[in-house]
């Protein structure tokens, strides 16, 4: 049980300790270093949420996995907002070009396309009461990979502070905790529904 909550903080952290001690900082100002760690600590958060809602986590499964799985997911906006808010102070002719897909750097239109399905779920599940159950699961789990793949390219195709190795390795982690949640959810949710089939016709 700790050694998994180890591993975690260390999936974290170690990306952030390494980007903390990057000599690009050297050169670059407090606000949009601001920006940049906030990138790093989404991509963190982007984590966490497979792994709560799944019931991965000792001690965060259920009802309590779902509960911190939205304040987390809360937290996951607040980032975005940070990182992309922060990058419009320090550059805004570079953001514009992003926001409108024109931008020569290639890791640009991931990043714009996940923060939009970042946003998207947050107004999703601020209505979520209106919304049919199956909608929302649907709607949920599309956002959620293009939210996954977007950030996992855009994170691998920047060359800035954080360091090669540990980026990667999260990277790869987001995606394996990713994958991981959407096929045992989805297969259980099948194996409810086969069930309460089975028991209709009884």
């Amino acid at each position: 049980m700790t050694l998994i909550w180890v591993a975690l903080a260390a999936a974290v952290c170690v990306p952030i300790a390494a980007a903390a001690m990057s000599p690009l900082l050297a050169w670059r100002g407090p606000v949009y270093i601001l920006a940049g760690f906030a990138g790093i600590v989404a991509l963190g958060v982007m984590l966490l949420q497979p792994l709560l809602i799944g019931g991965y986590l000792p001690g965060l499964s259920g009802r309590i996995g779902r509960r911190a799985h939205h304040w987390t997911g809360g937290a996951l906006v607040v980032a975005v907002v940070i990182h992309v808010g922060g990058l419009w102070i320090t550059s805004p002719p570079d953001m514009v070009d992003a926001l409108l897909f024109s931008s020569p750097t290639p890791f640009s239109p991931f990043g714009v396309i996940a923060m939009w399905a970042i946003f998207a779920v947050a107004l999703l599940a601020a209505f979520r009461r209106r919304l049919r159950p199956r909608t929302w699961r649907t709607a949920h789990m599309l956002l959620a990979i293009v939210i996954v793949g977007g950030s996992v390219v855009h994170g691998i195709l920047i060359e800035g502070t954080m360091e090669t190795i540990s980026k990667a390795a999260l990277c790869a982690l987001v995606l394996a905790a990713a994958v991981k949640a959407m096929v045992d959810l989805r297969v259980w949710r099948k194996r409810k529904t086969l069930r309460g089939e089975s028991i209709a016709r009884q």
